[in-house]
């Protein structure tokens, strides 16, 4: 994917500012008693923040496999990023996998408030990193 340095700076806005979006959603499911989809938006609060950090070095993975791999690869290999954040991902992935697709897969209170920390903590590092990243376009 070639994109101009504004390019990459506007869609990696535009995706930070969805993953806000869609914190904001998980904590009003959380408060509203639908941890699950509380688990559910925190992970994909992640996921589109990762996005806005993958396109900055000009990667869109298409996949949520691919994501983590670019994030690992080009993120915590490099020192970028600490390795908790991929573990965050892995986390959230998991518990929003288990919750939509399996049989009898329950999110309580406790998993959906751990998912909304970290996801909170993710969203504040991934806007840190992101300055940096913009400045050295």
């Amino acid at each position: 994917m070639t994109l101009s340095a504004e390019e990459k700076k506007a869609l990696a806005d535009y995706r930070i500012k969805k993953a806000k979006e869609i914190f904001e959603e998980a904590k009003f499911n959380f408060e509203n008693g639908k941890y699950a989809t509380s688990v559910n938006r925190s992970y994909y609060a992640i996921l589109n923040a990762v996005r806005a950090l993958l396109i900055l070095k000009g990667i869109d993975p298409t996949t949520h496999t691919g994501a983590k791999t670019m994030l690992a690869l080009y993120f915590v290999k490099t020192g970028l990023m600490e390795g908790k954040y991929i573990d965050y991902f892995k986390i959230l992935l998991s518990r929003r996998t288990d919750s939509d697709y399996g049989d009898f897969e329950e999110i309580d209170k406790k998993k959906a408030n751990d998912s909304l920390e970290k996801a909170e903590e993710f969203l504040r590092m991934a806007e840190r990193l992101m300055k940096d990243l913009i400045s050295q376009l």
